[in-house]
């Protein structure tokens, strides 16, 4: 029996709790995850008549296109994320719970939490987002960290600090080295981006502060399985990319699949190069949404829905973001960008309420595609407006503006134009902090220096 099952076998007063007097007044609509759709979908709800319960597994909302400068150490996680709470806090009719969504049950109409409580819905949301997709080989997770939340970030961050710190008491050279080594796997906007701000780091941060080693050798090495990086973006804006890139030092390996991972490095073309931190960037899938709700999914775990975003046969359940299989006019799934998500939120909620009330039909999807943007480096960035193609500053500028603007939260959009500019001026980075697995690395990394020797 499915916890969901088992929630809905609970009388109601002891499944729903505060959540029974919904369905004897206003239409209660519940989003799953808080992420760029579901925050969209509430905010669009917020203030009418209609009760909204927002759940997410975690208590605030990540920036997660600028996670990889917590995993660069450029910023701090409090920088990206503001507590939900107080996002929605002048909604009267939006409430926050924290809890981790573990089924959905159709027929009942709730949602099953871990903690053995259920919720009940007239209308659900489901935005839970996507995870890593290792390709089948789960085992290599270990050893090649993926970038979607802080924990993760913070991981990438110890294990770069880290191997500096552990090349700096080695006496090996050639152990120095193969620490001093970054593999990042995947060349989309995440695994560019890290691959230029480790890059940085190694060669302007970190130059000055060790005496045994010397940063600026430190090696960052971009696997990608297809033949260019960033593979969204116009070939002239890819080609940019490539050779940026390799002006800031980074080695571009394209038409090159990932055979192996595993502690002591990566294996491609049949041979091994020995790294220090290995991060993962490759691949994603979705959230187990399509587990929960027991309907038809790609094979990266995608719900596929219909040109209104609702599940077919089940018109009372939207899935957004990630972790749905939308397509385009043009038949081609939608791209899981941050703003397909917002899009997505923005429509699904705005339009919700009068078929709530009114019984009005919800429109067909469309999205408008306002631009992709990657940053490479230091006054370079790609940026994508279909007629319009920028590169170079002017496209890093802009870069920074459109990303400094869409941070939720004055505190953070200051704190994070100001460490920015000190950075800029100063070639330094304030948040080099290794946390979380600090012991474990160190074992680690004695245990594979005994072993070189």
């Amino acid at each position: 029996m499915t916890a969901a099952k088992e929630a809905a076998d609970l009388p109601t007063a002891a499944r729903s709790g505060r959540h029974e007097d919904h369905r004897a007044g206003r239409p209660h609509v519940v989003i799953i995850g808080a992420g760029f759709a579901g925050l969209a979908a509430a905010n669009e709800l917020g203030g009418k008549e209609v009760d909204v319960t927002l759940i997410d597994r975690r208590n605030y909302h990540l920036f997660v296109p600028l996670l990889y400068q917590v995993a660069s150490a450029a910023l701090s996680p409090a920088d990206i994320a503001e507590p939900i709470r107080r996002i929605v806090s002048h909604h009267a009719n939006i409430e926050v719970m924290l809890g981790e969504v573990v089924g959905i049950d159709k027929e009942s109409k709730t949602v099953a939490l871990a903690d053995g409580s259920a919720v009940p819905y007239d209308r659900l949301i489901v935005a839970t987002g996507s995870t890593h997709s290792y390709f089948g080989h789960d085992e290599w997770e270990k050893h090649a960290t993926g970038l979607k939340t802080i924990e993760d970030a913070r991981q990438i961050r110890g294990r770069v600090l880290m191997s500096f710190e552990q090349a700096e008491i080695c006496p090996d050279p050639a152990r120095q080295q193969s620490l001093m080594t970054t593999v990042i796997v995947g060349a989309g906007p995440t695994g560019v981006e890290m691959a230029g701000a480790i890059a940085e780091l190694s060669r302007h941060t970190l130059a000055r502060d060790f005496r045994n080693i010397n940063p600026e050798t430190a090696r960052v090495i971009l696997v990608e399985a297809g033949p260019r990086v960033l593979p969204a973006f116009p070939p002239e804006l890819s080609e940019y990319a490539h050779r940026a890139l390799t002006e800031l030092g980074v080695t571009v390996m394209v038409d090159t699949p990932v055979e192996d991972v595993t502690a002591e490095g990566v294996t491609v073309g049949g041979r091994v190069v020995p790294a220090g931190t290995i991060v993962w960037g490759a691949g994603v899938r979705a959230s187990p949404a399509g587990t929960w709700l027991g309907v038809e999914t790609d094979k990266a775990g995608r719900v596929k829905v219909g040109d209104d975003l609702a599940v077919p046969g089940h018109a009372d359940i939207f899935v957004l973001g990630d972790t749905a299989l939308a397509m385009h006019d043009d038949g081609q799934p939608l791209p899981g960008l941050a703003q397909v998500a917002k899009q997505q939120g923005e429509h699904v909620g705005g339009h919700l309420y009068a078929h709530l009330t009114r019984g009005a039909p919800m429109p067909p999807f469309r999205f408008k595609n306002r631009g992709n943007l990657a940053t490479i480096g230091r006054n370079s960035a790609v940026a994508d407006f279909g007629k319009t193609k920028l590169k170079g500053f002017v496209a890093w500028l802009l870069w920074g503006v459109v990303h400094v603007y869409l941070l939720i939260g004055f505190r953070n959009r200051l704190l994070v134009t100001m460490q920015w500019l000190v950075a800029y001026v100063t070639y330094q980075r304030g948040a080099r902090l290794i946390t979380g697995e600090r012991k474990a690395r160190v074992r680690e990394n004695r245990r594979q220096t005994s072993a070189a020797e």
